[in-house]
């Protein structure tokens, strides 16, 4: 019988999990089935402890559950501990693992499928919110030579910034936290859209002249041109949206799964050719 595996989220409809795992099992011979779960907003803790009693081995849990997947789970591993946020499960025995694989979809993505450096770089990160948490640490991992958190409330990105130290205190060390309006002047090599601005149609207030020479911007948010992008394009910027980090953390989930890491390549370009 082939092992269970399933996204939960509310919603879940639009999810490309299921295409993308189903990609990684034909790639490396595993026998699994991948689903989508939809979890009612305050039941999630039911639906997905009926999916582990019913047989299943683990979930990727996406918005907005990834705050009660943390509180849910036994044991935390691989980031999930620093972010206080669960984005894959997986089942041993009786005991559910959380671990946080969206640091390391984003770097896997910025660094080996964009050829980007963070080490000694500046860094802009937008937003503070889970996916921030979920990031932050990873990025402060490679040493930049400083990783600035913006966000429209400024206590927001001051509590992020605050947690971190208390997580990562040597990592954090140069991290600092701005509105938006502290930002005109400076300049950034990266700059890390993880707000939902893209998803609204907004556009955060960001200053000309934001991005240095040859800087990347990266927008969490995949399938469309968000106005961060456009603006970004049209200040000499490299553009990417979160697709690579999309497929790349989920090669991570499969890994902590099933013991073998799948290409991640040519399931980013299948779901390039399929927009």
């Amino acid at each position: 019988m082939s092992n269970r595996y399933a996204v939960i989220g509310n919603p879940v409809g639009h999810s490309k999990s299921p295409l993308i795992h189903a990609a990684f099992a034909r790639q490396t011979g595993q026998d699994i089935v991948y689903d989508r779960l939809l979890a009612p907003l305050d039941g999630f803790e039911v639906t997905a402890q009926q999916f582990f009693h019913e047989g299943g081995q683990g979930l990727n849990v996406t918005v907005p559950f990834k705050r009660e997947a943390w509180d849910l789970v036994d044991e935390c591993e691989g980031g999930a501990l620093s972010a206080e946020a669960v984005n894959t499960i997986k089942r041993v025995g009786k005991r559910l693992i959380g671990y946080n694989t969206d640091g390391k979809g984003l770097l896997a993505d910025l660094e080996h499928n964009l050829g980007a450096t963070i080490t000694g770089k500046r860094v802009l990160l937008m937003g503070a919110g889970g996916a921030s948490y979920g990031v932050l640490q990873p990025l402060l991992e490679r040493r930049p030579q400083r990783l600035v958190v913006v966000n429209r409330t400024l206590d927001k990105a001051e509590r992020l910034v605050r947690h971190f130290h208390q997580h990562a205190a040597a990592a954090a060390q140069g991290v600092a936290a701005l509105p938006y309006e502290k930002l005109d002047g400076q300049a950034f090599d990266l700059v890390v859209n993880a707000t939902s601005a893209g998803l609204e149609g907004a556009m955060p207030p960001l200053p000309e002249n934001l991005f240095a020479p040859g800087a990347i911007a990266y927008d969490m948010v995949y399938g469309r041109e968000t106005r961060f992008l456009a603006f970004a394009r049209a200040s000499g910027a490299v553009c990417a949206d979160g697709l690579g980090m999309l497929v790349e953390q989920a090669a991570e989930s499969f890994f902590i799964w099933r013991g073998v890491r799948p290409q991640t390549a040519p399931v980013i370009a299948q779901l390039r050719s399929e927009r």
